[in-house]
């Protein structure tokens, strides 16, 4: 799978204990719309998605999170589309620096979302499903980047990297 970026927000030194953390995110698209996840807490819009857990596939971890974020039952993995990888500041269980790489797939939802089944953290941080046209989600992304609020996460970075990408590359040529 092709690199996209790397994103380094802290540089890890020798001394630096790294974990590494595998994520998988899904891209549905229909037509300029994009299936988003909004989240009250850091007010910005990220692609569904999340960790792979021990003994699953990269793309059995895609549609796991996928249904569990949107609710969404009929879901197909098209193609690959890129990862991201990203050297973040961690500071929990003595790690210093946490490596992360996100594999993006492009997918098709049929039918109506269901009910999501959101972690408590997920709730708590105010995590809403959307179809939202791409266009507008990369203008409040940077709006809220540019704000550089104490609310503003490290994940926006990325996530609107991976929106302005799939904008430019997919909205004549991936489209399902």
């Amino acid at each position: 799978m092709r690199l996209l970026s790397c994103l380094t927000h802290i540089q890890p030194q020798a001394e630096h204990t790294i974990a590494e953390r595998i994520a998988t995110r899904a891209i549905v698209l229909r037509d300029e719309q994009i299936l988003l996840l909004y989240t009250r807490r850091y007010n910005d819009y990220s692609l569904p998605g999340g960790g792979v857990d021990d003994g699953e596939t990269l793309q059995g971890a895609l549609v796991r999170e996928l249904a569990e974020e949107t609710g969404a039952q009929h879901i197909s993995v098209l193609a690959e589309f890129g990862m991201v990888d990203e050297y973040r500041p961690w500071h929990r269980n003595n790690i210093d620096v946490m490596f992360m790489r996100s594999y993006c797939y492009l997918c098709q939802v049929d039918g109506e979302l269901g009910t999501p089944q959101l972690e408590d953290y997920e709730h708590a941080n105010g995590m809403q499903v959307q179809w939202v046209n791409i266009f507008d989600a990369i203008a409040h992304n940077k709006a809220v980047i540019a704000s550089e609020s104490d609310s503003t996460g490290l994940s926006i970075v990325r996530e609107t990297l991976l929106l302005e990408t799939i904008a430019a590359e997919c909205l004549t040529d991936c489209t399902a």
